[in-house]
Parts: structure tokens; sequence; C-alpha cells
């Protein structure tokens, strides 16, 4: 059973990310694990001002589900992948495994051509 604390720091989680930008930083960061991205990368890849992309990731950082760390001049930015993986996990248990409302074959992502296909 999941208590109060870890049920606000999710939804927390889910609001950080609840935003077009975050959700695409997210993805590009994921796509980049384990090594993750400099800043510069990350606005070069979405086309994100600096002074946004600075405020989107502050953000993320901020629940935890992004990590960043210094090289030299430049902060790598990296997903927080237990960060996640507790989230997804928390999201599983209720749709999954006690209501079966989806069956969790059904949660494992797969490429784009794939899912067009089905």
């Amino acid at each position: 059973m999941t208590d109060t604390a870890d049920i606000a720091r999710f939804a927390d989680m889910l609001a950080a990310m609840g935003t077009e930008p975050r959700l695409r930083i997210m993805r590009t960061l994921l796509s980049a694990h384990p090594d993750g991205l400099v800043v510069g990368e990350i606005g070069d890849e979405l086309g994100i001002a600096p002074s946004t992309l600075s405020h989107h990731l502050d953000k993320l950082k901020n629940e935890g589900l992004v990590q960043s760390r210094r090289e030299g001049t430049f902060l790598r930015y990296t997903a927080n992948a237990d960060a996640l993986r507790e989230l997804l996990a928390f999201l599983y248990a209720e749709c999954c495994t006690r209501s079966r409302a989806v069956r969790a074959e059904d949660v494992v992502c797969c490429p784009t051509e794939n899912r067009n296909a089905q």
C-alpha cells in the first residue's frame, strides 16, 4: 500500500511532466540514457531557448525526475531512471495488478510502426 507522502510525491512528478516541453525533455533524456545530454544539446534538439529550457530543467530536477552534473563549464542532465521506475511501478500496481484494467503485456512500449500496425 502506498502512503500519502508517496502519492503526493508521485502527483508532483506527474505535474512536473504535465507540460509538452517537459515531457519532450524527459523523452529526449531517456533516449540518451545513461549518458544524458548537456544543456545546449537538449536545447538544440528540441528548439527550446536557453532561459526557458533552464526553467523546465529546474522544475524536473526539483521533482527528482532528472539529475545534473557539472562538466567544466557545461551541465549534463540525465533522466533519473530510479525515480521513473518508482513512478511507473506505482501506476502499474494500481492499473494492472489489482483491477487488471490493463494487461501487463500491453504496458511495454513498442516502436511507433508496430503500434500503428495493431
